[in-house]
């Protein structure tokens, strides 16, 4: 626990802020009115963003200190700082990049805006191992055989709470619990958490409706999940980066789905639902026959109301049988939906391979979409690509009725946010 406050501690201590694309910058104490850290956590939180914390611990450097000897040592720390800000700074954008703090050889931490609401735990892991490899790359040219090795994790801050310092303090000390994994205890009890979470299925489900923009009218609900209430794994960010870092997502993922299919023999619900799921379980080997033994359970639910929404942005070139699971859930009648479409390469890549049912377009698109001509081309171009594809096109994150003005002159087909409604229970 010691190590935890300390680490936190120094996190808002003046000390040195190395940010990749300047110089070292160092903030004295008497010259400093604001905490850098937190004052750019509020801002991102200002702005819509999300934070993330991600850890990086060197191992056995004392090990490697005792190999190298001290001179050798501090060169090789030296150099490595230097290509760490250096990858940091080519694989970010710099205005996406709070803070990154290295600790007297103990790591670094890095603090990092993200631009969607929900699902980006495979783009936080691409990015740690994209890191890893080029930092080594860098350095092996120079000490092969004294490379340093990192634990790594992640967590996200949470903005429901008035003290900013004690939700990033939190998030780093998290963060830290899934980098050590099981050499620490308070690790091995997050483990038992979720895992009481599997055993028990303790989370809840809440419905947000999507709406046909023509005639205003319900289409769908999209499932949303939620922790057990009052515990750190309550928020879906915690949730479910913390199942992904501990091997149990597809479990977590498959209690989801049964969820959701209780819910709607009890609501008796006939809309179609849509049902979230990353690329990992869709092409785990294990989910179509899974999937059959719960669909038994509910024999009065028919496939066809059901939409799997691949919400995650994971390489579906690099999982054996994405595409093959993907043909067989549409033989037995399930629909298919593009998450985050507009965000970026990676889901217009998954369109081409997929041919989804349904489109998704990002909020990013959407916000303020009525006050420039650019993105309402970007939407235009969008649904060019819907119609090519077959597919029903859904704007998400909609919330004033000038957005909405927009999707009715272009003819969108569904839509979704805030300004037609919030999550609830579903009905």
């Amino acid at each position: 626990m010691h190590r935890y406050v300390e680490k936190a501690k120094r996190l808002f201590q003046w000390g040195k802020l190395f940010l990749p694309f300047t110089s070292i910058r160092f903030y004295p104490p008497k010259f400093i009115l604001r905490n850098p850290v937190v004052e750019g956590v509020k801002a991102a939180f200002k702005q819509g963003y999300e934070v993330a914390v991600i850890v990086f611990n060197l191992e056995d450097t004392q090990e490697l200190a005792d190999q190298s000897g001290k001179f050798h040592y501090t060169r090789i720390m030296e150099s490595l700082k230097k290509h760490f800000r250096i990858v940091i700074g080519q694989e970010i954008a710099k205005d996406k990049i709070i803070s990154l703090h290295d600790y007297s050889g103990e790591g670094f931490t890095l603090l990092i805006k993200l631009e969607h609401d929900r699902y980006y735990l495979s783009e936080i892991d691409g990015l740690i191992t994209k890191i890893m490899a080029e930092v080594e790359d860098r350095l092996i040219v120079q000490d092969a055989l004294l490379l340093p090795h990192f634990q790594t994790g992640y967590m996200f801050v949470e903005k429901k709470h008035a003290a900013i310092e004690d939700t990033i303090a939190k998030a780093l000390k998290q963060a830290t619990m899934m980098a050590e994994k099981r050499t620490d205890s308070e690790y091995n009890e997050m483990v038992y958490q979720m895992s009481k979470i599997v055993s028990q299925k303790d989370i809840k489900l809440l419905a947000q409706p999507i709406f046909n923009v023509a005639s205003n009218e319900v289409y769908a609900w999209e499932m949303l999940s939620r922790g057990p209430e009052g515990t750190i794994l309550e928020s879906p960010l915690t949730l479910f980066s913390v199942a992904r870092q501990t091997g149990m997502l597809y479990d977590l993922e498959m209690i989801v789905f049964g969820k959701a299919l209780q819910q709607i023999k009890d609501t008796k619900c006939k809309q179609n639902i849509f049902i979230n799921c990353t690329p990992l379980t869709l092409g785990n080997m294990s989910f179509i026959r899974d999937l059959k033994l719960l669909m038994l359970r509910f024999k009065g639910i028919s496939p066809t109301q059901i939409t799997f929404e691949i919400t995650e942005r994971d390489s579906i070139e690099e999982i054996k049988d994405f595409i093959h699971n993907i043909k067989i859930l549409r033989l037995m009648g399930f629909k298919i939906a593009i998450d985050d479409t507009g965000a970026g390469y990676a889901s217009l890549n998954t369109i081409s391979e997929v041919l989804p049912d349904i489109i998704k377009i990002d909020r990013s698109v959407i916000q303020n979409i009525d006050k420039n001509t650019v993105k309402e081309s970007m939407l235009k171009g969008l649904l060019l690509v819907a119609r090519e594809a077959g597919s029903l096109v859904v704007a998400e994150g909609i919330e004033n009725k000038e957005e909405a003005s927009v999707l009715t002159r272009n003819n969108v087909d569904l839509a979704q946010g805030f300004y037609y409604a919030r999550p609830g229970v579903l009905v």
